[in-house]
């Protein structure tokens, strides 16, 4: 049996018809859910891009961030930041060692960081040059009307050099072929094509977007705009209070955000479609998942701010797929993960897995309607900020229990109604039986 993983940056569950939005086009992501088990409450065992994805291809928790080095060459100094360390072993490493072609195709750029060690494993890997501020040309022969358009009230400085690089990488597009996740997209399916007769392959096909910036060609923005938009376009918002936006922004935010996200879900289509004409969903199993949300201005957030875990910002999609149908058009309420993946692959494989990959869990059984591991709770971590829930509270905090909120998830699905105030006893039995437990003891705090 081959395997695919697809990994989708910044997709919202909200924002998947499969997952009850009746508004927004995913039409290849909802038909891909109605042959999956779907997954309800999935989560990132930590956020943002880097911890995720290393939980993805190690099947080990970063959390909690324990002898956590900030990398040298790397701008981003957030807590458990860091590349997959030499002593673990990745999914792609064991399953070369199985005689699996191993394939990644990837625009992700903090991944390719000096050292950051996500090709390890590979027989083939490719890097999509050009996301966000990746120094792919130089930064000045950007065309300045593009940036200045989408320079708002507030911006800072760095907003300026960061829109610059991304339109100077991406300038002189042609088609939409051009644009980075249809290359992505287009780069797998040119690996399906040329994989050996008859030798079993991996593969990962990580698209950024629809991470900012949201600049997808005009056709996808028609699709939700009302009329003619004059203001300036926010294409990359910043992290924090979303107060520096007027309401029409807000709006156009949300527009560049859907429309992002139906350009990936059509060039997803035309990788699942090649899978197809290829006759490779007989013997292959999909796994589809995204590593975080991204505030639009719900809770006053627009970005991912470490503080503002709501579930905007925390709540992902999860797909399996199994060549055989087992589980196909089912929905789980368990705790899916990201350092699931590589425990699942195995076992659906029939490979033992590692004693280190012991903290993650096997979900094919659920694919047969059995359980897998306990989980009746489930914590995550951003940066200095811990979350944790179960069936009836979701709360969230710095790692020494400042800044707490708790919201009752039965009634406030939504957490718009902080009830830490009247229930704060509530709150510090989780930090300390879910947060804690979970991390084996106190949290760590560094002084970046």
């Amino acid at each position: 049996m081959n395997v695919v993983v697809v990994i989708l940056d910044s997709l919202r569950k909200d924002h998947v018809g499969a997952y009850g939005n009746d508004w927004i086009q995913t039409p290849n992501l909802d038909t891909l859910a109605g042959e999956s088990l779907l997954f309800t409450r999935p989560y990132a065992e930590s956020y943002p891009t880097i911890p995720a994805r290393r939980a993805i291809h190690t099947g080990i928790r970063t959390f909690p961030f324990r002898n956590w080095i900030p990398q040298k060459d790397d701008n981003v100094k957030l807590y458990g930041w860091q590349r997959i360390p030499e002593d673990q072993t990745t999914l792609a490493e064991i399953l070369v060692k199985k005689g699996y072609e191993t394939m990644l195709v990837t625009d992700t750029e903090h991944q390719f960081k000096p050292s950051m060690n996500f090709q390890r494993g590979f027989n083939v890997f490719d890097y999509i040059r050009g996301q966000t501020t990746d120094h792919y040309r130089p930064f000045y022969a950007a065309p300045q009307e593009q940036v200045n358009q989408g320079l708002l009230r507030g911006n800072p400085r760095a907003m300026t050099y960061q829109l610059s690089q991304y339109f100077s990488n991406n300038a002189g597009r042609q088609s939409e072929e051009d644009w980075l996740s249809p290359q992505v997209f287009s780069r797998a399916s040119e690996f399906l094509e040329v994989s050996r007769s008859g030798t079993p392959f991996f593969m990962v096909v990580d698209s950024y977007d629809p991470h900012e910036p949201w600049d997808p060609p005009e056709e996808y923005l028609r699709l939700y705009s009302d009329g003619p938009y004059d203001g300036k376009e926010p294409f990359w918002p910043l992290y924090g209070n979303s107060g520096y936006l007027e309401e029409p922004e807000i709006q156009r935010l949300r527009t560049r955000y859907a429309a992002e996200v139906t350009m990936v879900d059509r060039w997803l289509g035309r990788f699942l479609d090649r899978m197809d004409d290829l006759g490779l969903f007989e013997n292959t199993l999909i796994m589809l998942l995204s590593d975080h949300g991204v505030g639009l201005g719900e809770h006053g957030v627009s970005g991912k701010p470490a503080y503002a875990l709501w579930p905007e910002i925390t709540d992902t999609v999860f797909l399996l797929r199994h060549p055989e149908g087992t589980g196909a058009g089912e929905t789980s309420d368990y705790y899916a993960s990201t350092h699931d993946v590589a425990p699942t692959v195995l076992g659906s494989l029939g490979i033992e897995r590692p004693e280190a990959l012991e903290e993650g869990q096997d979900l094919s059984p659920i694919l047969e309607g059995e359980e897998p591991g306990n989980r009746p709770h489930f914590s995550v971590a951003y940066d200095n900020y811990v979350w944790a829930r179960d069936d009836q509270y979701a709360m969230f905090s710095r790692n020494d229990f400042e800044e707490a909120k708790l919201y009752d998830l039965t009634e406030d699905p939504n957490m718009d109604n902080d009830i830490y105030g009247s229930q704060p006893d509530v709150a510090r039995r989780m930090f300390r039986d879910y947060v804690l437990e979970d991390a084996g003891g106190p949290l760590p705090n560094y002084d970046v």
